[in-house]
């Protein structure tokens, strides 16, 4: 796991710290420079990130209809660390296929959020690992447009 044991509380206040860091100039660790790259890729939250601490604890439902600020870089994170080590085996090819389709990385990795967050959501309710075969033919679909 990215992120090791920490609960959620501090899980999103790596966010903001790392954020503020960045905006400070001040030395990033590796993963604050990616959480930040991901940040910085998303001004609508940038406002929130730097005035509202208590997005730290704010329970992002549908009811609300605000989206989750955390879970959506947070799926970014996940898509690039699966691109750097190509996990699961095919994911950075079909990625790159995706980008160039789309025009840009960052659309692409928005697209594959809604495969990654399937895969994790049936894992979750059977109760078992995400299956990775359905997972990369998610994301095949995604960019030769085949449903």
């Amino acid at each position: 796991m990215i992120f090791g044991d920490r609960n959620r509380a501090q899980l999103r206040a790596s966010y903001l710290t790392a954020w503020r860091k960045f905006r400070a100039g001040v030395p990033l660790e590796p993963l604050e420079k990616q959480i930040a790259a991901v940040i910085a890729e998303h001004p609508e939250y940038h406002t929130r990130l730097e005035h509202d601490e208590s997005v730290i604890d704010r329970d992002f439902t549908p009811e609300t209809g605000q989206p989750n600020p955390f879970l959506h870089m947070g799926l970014h994170l996940a898509i690039r660390d699966q691109v750097a080590t190509n996990r699961p085996a095919g994911i950075a090819k079909l990625h790159a296929e995706l980008s160039a389709k789309l025009g840009s990385v960052h659309d692409a990795e928005h697209r594959m959020q809604e495969a990654l967050a399937a895969s994790l959501w049936e894992a979750q309710r059977s109760g078992g690992l995400p299956d990775e075969a359905a997972y990369l033919e998610r994301v095949r679909r995604l960019s030769t447009g085949r449903n």
